[in-house]
């Protein structure tokens, strides 16, 4: 389907790497929306108005705001394929972000107006006639919406594009909508009775209720929600591949729209090598995660002792201890420093945020369970509640 669309109106089309091709992809779909819709709606409200049913005016209404969903979206393409500038330093892909809350809101009141007259309607005891016509105009506009979605879906997949997936999360959800009012004509035909008013409140919530989805979707990206799990994995795996990194930790992903992420990391390394060569080793892996992520990445580099037996020992015996406290606890940057009366332990604890210790508590516990293992060792402990493998 997106391929022989992609055939007939987009250059290159298979190129989504390329900004001027994704723009285009937006461009072509949204323009197919915007037309289809307003042909649905212009036909959906000649029946509804002809007839007297208000679930299928409210169709109608719903697809006057999609047409305007679509134009929203073609729009935002085209704002977030604009390159950096001065004042956006890291580019305009969030604009499909805010692009994608403008279209739930525009949802969620097209909901709440078609709930309020379905509720009016239902008090009123009006009545609506049936047509042939507006079950012909209803099932072809299953058939049409039924593709937009599908449509929408594949290429925002295609095109890593948020504000495409929540029109095709629209689109489907009108299927639904406009397949209940079509079996409200039905039952209208066959039954005598009048199932309209009843059936348009279900469609307004249902239109709703997609609203507030991709409202809530799009809100935690704006926010800054924790990053896709199996990149962290990937792209940790990745870095450790390379010769001369001993660990990975503190992995950051910030999200600035579709395509567009920016990494920081920390690798540890042997703190006896030549700084130069690790540094170089260190520059080639940020210019490859770009190539192959995509992503602008920086990586700190922090030093570790790798040919200290005794270091190793006390290193394992802290993992160990911290371990039964949570096996999900990991430590990292860890420096033994002895001294006449005691010995301090310096670590990391990363932590998952789901745990159920205070920082101050864990610390604690820390320090007692190295404390136990040998009274000489002190914990000095920073817990680490970023973004780690657990």
């Amino acid at each position: 389907m997106d391929t022989l669309f992609g055939r007939l109106f987009v250059k290159n089309y298979n190129d989504v790497s390329d900004r001027g091709v994704r723009t285009a992809w937006g461009t072509a779909v949204a323009v197919a929306g915007i037309v289809a819709n307003l042909l649905l709606s212009a036909c959906k409200f000649a029946a509804g108005l002809l007839f007297g049913a208000i679930s299928v005016t409210a169709d109608a209404v719903n697809n006057l705001s999609d047409a305007g969903s679509q134009l929203i979206s073609l729009v935002s393409v085209r704002v977030a394929a604009r390159p950096a500038d001065r004042e956006h330093p890291f580019g305009h892909a969030r604009m499909e972000y805010v692009a994608s809350m403008v279209v739930s809101v525009i949802i969620i009141i097209i909901g709440f107006t078609t709930l309020r007259e379905s509720a009016e309607k239902l008090i009123g005891r009006g009545t609506s006639e049936f047509s042939w016509i507006s079950v012909a105009v209803l099932s072809g506009s299953i058939l049409v919406k039924l593709w937009l979605g599908l449509l929408n879906r594949r290429v925002g997949r295609r095109i890593s594009s948020s504000v495409m997936e929540a029109t095709a999360a629209d689109s489907l959800s009108d299927v639904a909508a406009t397949g209940a009012v079509l079996v409200s004509q039905l039952v209208l035909r066959f039954t005598g009775f009048d199932p309209d008013a009843y059936l348009g409140i279900a469609v307004s919530l249902l239109i709703m209720w997609a609203g507030f989805r991709i409202m809530r979707e799009m809100s935690g990206l704006l926010l800054g929600e924790a990053p896709d799990p199996e990149f962290v994995r990937e792209l940790t795996g990745f870095v450790l591949s390379h010769e001369g990194v001993c660990g990975v930790h503190d992995v950051m992903v910030h999200g600035y729209g579709p395509g567009a992420r920016i990494v920081s990391l920390h690798a540890e390394v042997d703190g006896s090598a030549d700084i130069f060569v690790t540094h170089d080793i260190i520059d080639n892996i940020e210019n490859e995660i770009f190539d192959r992520f995509g992503a602008v990445c920086t990586i700190h580099m922090d030093p570790i002792v790798t040919d200290d037996a005794e270091v190793a020992r006390v290193r394992e015996i802290a993992a160990s201890r911290v371990r039964e406290i949570d096996d999900r606890l990991r430590i990292h940057d860890f420096r033994f420093v002895r001294g006449e009366t005691h010995t301090n332990l310096i670590f990391d604890v990363a932590a998952p945020f789901e745990l159920g210790l205070t920082d101050a508590e864990l610390k604690e516990k820390v320090a007692a369970a190295l404390r136990a293992e040998d009274p000489d060792y002190r914990a000095v402990v920073k817990i680490d509640r970023g973004i780690n493998e657990f």
